[in-house]
């Protein structure tokens, strides 16, 4: 019998370089079997090196481009990334209660890896009071956890095991939901991820890969997340098996990220490592 190929959206900003938000999003569900699909929910003048420019679009064709893809596209899982201001957050928010897509993973981009800041400050608490309820998983770096939870990031594992129960106090409690807090703002060569559901705390390690081409691992994670949820619901540990999966295609696509030539910044990794020989 042939699989299913799940479609999946992201709701993210766009890019130019290609190396983040929703192009790479698109790329990352290409390159795991998924249908890509896209809306757009900020637009960036942006480079391997800076960010120059950020532009909103107006909210209520925000909601036309969502309420028009969930109409007419059976939605398997939904990545969210950089949304920008209040209003796209609560825009966003209002659109998915009325659609109620399943498996929602949300990446709280706030700080390119150039170090510009991509999410206002009054967009913090409507993110956490509109969209974290609806939430199936919420994928942090150490930075990102210290602005959710109001407090410094974590500076050791031990640390982000505290910080993991917290972030987990921030989703619904009544149902499953996950939080895979990403650890490679540690120093050190080993890199330690930690996913936890309120029960159970899987340590997720690995070696740290010394390269420049980091543009995006954040996007590509989270849309891998995605995109492999969907396809692995049908294993014994299916969130676990996604992550896994997620993470092992993205070190390959750091380790392969110097076949590229993008840029004189922090270059993209490779989404079609595998697939292009």
């Amino acid at each position: 019998m042939t699989r299913a190929i799940p479609n999946v959206v992201s709701i993210a900003g766009i890019d130019p370089s290609g190396g983040a938000g929703v192009f790479a999003d698109l790329k990352t569900f290409s390159a795991l079997g998924a249908y890509g699909c896209g809306v757009v929910a900020a637009l960036t003048a942006q480079n391997t090196c800076a960010v120059t420019g950020v532009h909103a679009p107006p909210t209520d064709f925000l909601a036309l481009q969502l309420d028009t893809l969930f109409a007419d596209v059976t939605i398997h899982a939904v990545k969210i990334g950089m949304l920008g201001t209040a209003g796209v957050v609560r825009t966003v928010a209002d659109r998915l209660a009325a659609a109620s897509p399943p498996n929602v993973v949300l990446d709280p981009v706030m700080v390119a890896k150039s170090g510009d800041h991509l999410l206002a400050r009054d967009a913090v608490s409507m993110l956490k009071e509109a969209l974290l309820p609806q939430v199936f998983m919420l994928t942090p770096n150490l930075p990102e956890a210290g602005v959710l939870l109001d407090a410094r990031a974590p500076e050791s594992v031990k640390e982000m095991y505290r910080s993991a129960e917290r972030l987990r106090g921030l989703l619904p409690l009544s149902s499953e939901r996950w939080v895979l807090l990403k650890g490679g703002h540690l120093p050190g060569g080993e890199l330690m991820d930690l996913l936890f559901n309120g029960d159970r705390m899987i340590e997720l390690p690995a070696r740290r890969l010394e390269t420049r081409n980091t543009h995006g691992t954040g996007c590509t994670l989270s849309s891998a997340v995605a995109a492999l949820l969907p396809q692995r619901a049908a294993q014994m540990h299916p969130v676990e098996a996604a992550v896994r999966d997620a993470r092992h295609y993205l070190l390959g696509a750091i380790a392969a990220a110097g076949r590229l030539s993008v840029g004189k910044g922090h270059g993209p990794v490779h989404h079609f490592h595998a697939l292009w020989r």
